[in-house]
């Protein structure tokens, strides 16, 4: 891609968990704010029947049939997936290693609710205990990349995959501000209404602080000053941009995109193949001399996912959804 723009794809994922900190946060925050409890055994049962079972699908495909491999050796051992703690001492280049961000989501959400109702007895700790995940999130990340310097200046880069990127104890600043941000909705609907209303002023402020973020990471080493502040900056100004796309005032709220919904809807199934249908593509491609930047091989990839996710949708993951409905329903 020109300049290549795309070593600037992981902050998606930051994004994803802001948005799914908002999102969840604000199912179970929706409840307290009504003063009523909430219901743990409705919400892992919906979490369960969302998330597990395409899942567990995809991953017998990879331990199963390990040709459809992107590479030849497992991410981690199996117990770890079945767990659900596969990002823990997780290296890159190796199969299924995207399954990271799902880890951290599940963990999160394991412990969420519990916070969250200790948090409705003892308000003081709403303040608290977020600064305290952030802030000694930032604390571990510098002890970290300190622990794990490179013989050639800087950090370890297997060092900070291993310690700093992948596991959930330094990933959960996004995470953090999505859910703040969606009590703030639920507690403090004037702050909200405030915060909608400025935000004409927050988009370009948002994408300074991601824009600085990814500067930071920019050079021959990677600093230490990137390990400690990348993310939290990135997801401040993704939080700040999920406000934006939330107020009324601006034109993100009011743009419709056609098709937009189902690819939301397929989005868990595509994103749990992509890799496999890639690989596959990578085959085909270089069994009939394709090259693999061309505009079809790029095009024909990014058809295929869909085409796959959608398959995985409807054949598991939409029967599951149905499923959860039936035994617990939203409300």
């Amino acid at each position: 891609m020109p300049g290549r723009v795309d070593r600037f794809g992981w902050i998606g994922v930051d994004l994803f968990f802001v948005l799914s900190g908002y999102l969840i946060g604000g199912q179970l925050l929706a409840s307290l704010a009504r003063e009523q409890s909430i219901k743990l055994g409705r919400f892992f049962t919906r979490r369960v029947l969302r998330i597990m079972p395409a899942y567990f699908v995809i991953l017998a495909v990879y331990f199963l049939l390990p040709l459809w491999r992107e590479y030849p050796d497992m991410a981690q051992p199996l117990w770890k997936f079945l767990l659900s703690v596969q990002n823990i001492a997780l290296h890159g280049g190796s199969a299924f290693s995207h399954a990271w961000s799902l880890a951290v989501e599940d963990q999160f959400y394991l412990c969420l609710p519990f916070i969250l109702l200790f948090v409705n007895r003892s308000p003081r700790a709403a303040f608290i205990i977020p600064c305290v995940i952030v802030f000694g999130g930032i604390a571990l990340r510098t002890f970290l990349a300190w622990k794990n310097p490179s013989i050639d200046g800087g950090v370890s880069f297997r060092g900070f995959q291993a310690w700093i990127y992948y596991p959930t104890w330094t990933r959960l600043d996004p995470l953090v501000f999505g859910v703040a941000l969606a009590a703030i909705e639920k507690f403090r609907p004037q702050w909200w209404k405030q915060l909608t209303n400025s935000a004409i002023w927050l988009w370009l402020p948002a994408l300074a602080l991601i824009s600085y973020g990814l500067y930071l990471g920019e050079g021959d080493n990677l600093a230490v000053a990137a390990c400690v502040w990348q993310f939290p900056l990135i997801a401040l100004g993704m939080a700040g941009l999920l406000i934006c796309a939330q107020s009324p005032h601006l034109i993100f709220r009011r743009i419709k995109i056609p098709g937009a919904a189902f690819i939301a809807s397929i989005a868990y199934s595509a994103y749990l193949i992509q890799k496999l249908v890639i690989h596959a593509i990578e085959q085909f491609c270089s069994s009939h001399n394709i090259q693999l930047t061309s505009v079809l091989a790029l095009v024909g990839v990014e058809l295929c996912v869909y085409a796959a996710g959608t398959l995985l949708f409807f054949s598991v993951e939409r029967p599951f959804l149905q499923l959860r409905k039936r035994l617990a329903p939203r409300k």
